[in-house]
């Protein structure tokens, strides 16, 4: 991050659900309120802002500008304002791009917020949404690589439900097989993730889910493909969050509290290749060695993390691509408890994206929202214990077999 500190001062969020009464521009209100509030600065103060969305205009026909349109609604104006969609990463991908506006010297105190409204009458429609999360001019090239890698799996009879869910489940199951395939991971880990995650939910009073499941529960439930039921996937959510992040300066500047403010180690955008080798360590896992060596700590430092749970295959992956658990034995670990509250490292305490829900340009704030009120000790029934070290990841797209885009941030109590 070099020499000049930066602080996360305020964060947001609405409830995440099915909120039919409420606006985009409703949501974006709510959530940004919440931050200065949080923050206890103006909307006057913000010198920059950055919008993160990715359904409305294929939902709601508004392509253009929803960013300014969104802020300018509550009385943000004349300030530089980026829009960004950068599939399921948008949020995070604000995150970072506020971060840089304040590394830069353009300014010391600038707004990240995300917002979706993606319940809609057509449900197909908005499942449609995820077919531009990969090429489109070369359709069926990822899950027919995934689906290579994994033959020879001895899949059950009826594996499949016919009730429409996002083409990126077909992949998550895809990579769950694979997993099973190398290393013997089970579909009960997988259920024990889910109920785990659904554990977690009942205590955070913003999730779309708050029902505990068992794995038993989990397992019984309607399956979508295999291994995968419903509970080990990400709902269709709607709901905003918003992050202000400001520099040393600024703190003094606004006599912003200190005490509050979270510490920003690292900060990573960056993209999945082609060179890797297919059994090497990913652009994830090649990323967060980079992050821990920048920030200046390590993996087993780590308090408490937000990953990617888009289905339960999605925490296992990047619980050992972040180093939180050895390759291939994430699901031994979430069996055994390993990323539970109150055990070695709690992973996604919120619910998760499978529980707390899947707002696509929110998602990443949203984890952001959680990790800084851990480290604040604000949580609450499900809060970390001493939790001092943070580590978040947010995946958006998949390119060939690895994801498109990703951000990887660590966060610090001072």
């Amino acid at each position: 991050m070099g020499e000049e500190e930066i602080f996360v001062v305020g964060v947001g969020m609405t409830p995440f659900g099915k909120f039919p009464e409420l606006s985009v521009k409703d949501l974006t209100r709510m959530a940004v309120t919440g931050a200065l509030e949080d923050a206890g600065c103006d909307r006057t103060d913000l010198q920059a802002a950055y919008f993160a969305q990715t359904t409305q205009g294929y939902l709601e026909g508004q392509v253009f500008i929803p960013g300014p349109i969104a802020l300018r609604a509550m009385g943000i104006h004349g300030i530089p304002m980026v829009t960004i969609e950068n599939a399921c990463a948008s949020g995070s991908t604000a995150f970072w791009e506020a971060i840089n506006f304040v590394r830069s010297g353009s300014g010391d105190l600038a707004l990240a917020v995300g917002a979706e409204k993606m319940n809609v009458a057509d449900k197909k429609k908005v499942l449609g949404v995820f077919d531009s999360g990969w090429d489109i001019y070369e359709e069926g090239e990822s899950l027919r690589l995934l689906a290579a890698r994994s033959e020879g799996l001895e899949i059950p009879e009826n594996d499949q439900n016919d009730a429409p869910s996002s083409v990126f489940m077909d992949a998550y199951a895809y990579m769950s097989r694979v997993h099973m395939k190398k290393y013997g991971l089970t579909q009960r880990q997988l259920a024990a993730v889910s109920a785990k995650n659904h554990q977690h939910s009942v205590h955070n009073e913003r999730a779309h889910f708050r029902m505990p499941f068992t794995v038993d529960e989990v397992l019984s439930a309607r399956a979508l493909a295999y291994p995968l039921t419903v509970p080990m996937c990400a709902p269709v959510t709607d709901g905003a969050a918003a992050a202000i992040i400001c520099n040393s300066e600024a703190l003094n500047r606004y006599g912003l509290d200190r005490s509050r403010a979270i510490k920003v180690l690292n900060c990573t955008l960056a993209s999945g290749r082609d060179d890797l080798p297919e059994d090497g360590p990913n652009a994830i896992a090649r990323a967060a060695r980079n992050a821990y060596e920048t920030a200046g700590v390590g993996p087993e430092e780590m308090s408490v993390a937000e990953v990617h749970d888009a289905s339960a295959f999605g925490e296992i992956k990047q619980s050992e691509n972040l180093e939180l658990c050895p390759i291939g034995e994430g699901g031994v670990c979430a069996e055994r408890g390993d990323t539970s509250l109150g055990s070695r490292i709690p992973i996604n305490p919120s619910g998760g994206l499978e529980s707390k829900g899947h707002p696509l340009g929110a998602t990443g704030l949203g984890q952001i929202f959680e990790l800084v009120g851990q480290l604040r000790g604000e949580c609450g029934e499900r809060q970390v214990e001493n939790a001092r070290f943070a580590i978040q990841e947010n995946g958006g797209g998949m390119i060939k077999a690895d994801e498109a885009v990703f951000v990887l941030s660590i966060f610090a109590k001072q």
